[in-house]
């Protein structure tokens, strides 16, 4: 993967708990590509959430363009992963936000980038990213 996956001292990085279930664990003992790709989504939207009120989220919907993720280590089902989460830089209607994916004891096991599309929740065009909408994500 080109991208950098060292939050800039600018960004705000969100942490949450992720859960394994036994239906989440592949023939293989490990956890399954798809329940990353999932928490790829529930980190970002977790995120969003905990930073924009929900007045302000209202009007606008992000849809997925385009997930990466490089596996590093597996997961087992005796694993608590965290997620770990920011944002990169709007490119008008475009964000990218990045993953990383540890164990409990803090050993990367996986690492994603999303490019997410911001659309208006009426209309679903796709709507410029303001400065007012990155700033929750920003630190200081």
């Amino acid at each position: 993967m080109k991208h950098e996956f060292t939050p800039r001292p600018d960004r705000d990085l969100f942490a949450v708990d992720l859960a394994i279930g036994p239906g989440d664990i592949d023939e293989n003992g490990h956890v399954n590509n798809v329940v990353y790709v999932r928490w790829l989504q529930d980190a970002g939207t977790a995120h969003w959430v905990a930073r924009v009120p929900e007045a302000e989220r209202l009007p606008w919907s992000w849809v997925v363009l385009r997930h990466e993720i490089d596996y590093r280590l597996p997961l087992v089902l005796s694993d608590a992963p965290r997620a770990r989460t920011w944002v990169g830089e709007p490119r008008g209607p475009r964000f990218d936000r990045y993953v990383l994916i540890e164990r409990g004891d803090g050993r990367v096991c996986a690492q994603g980038r999303t490019e997410w599309l911001l659309v208006d929740a009426k209309t679903m065009r796709p709507t410029r990213i303001t400065p007012e909408m990155v700033a929750p994500f920003l630190r200081g």
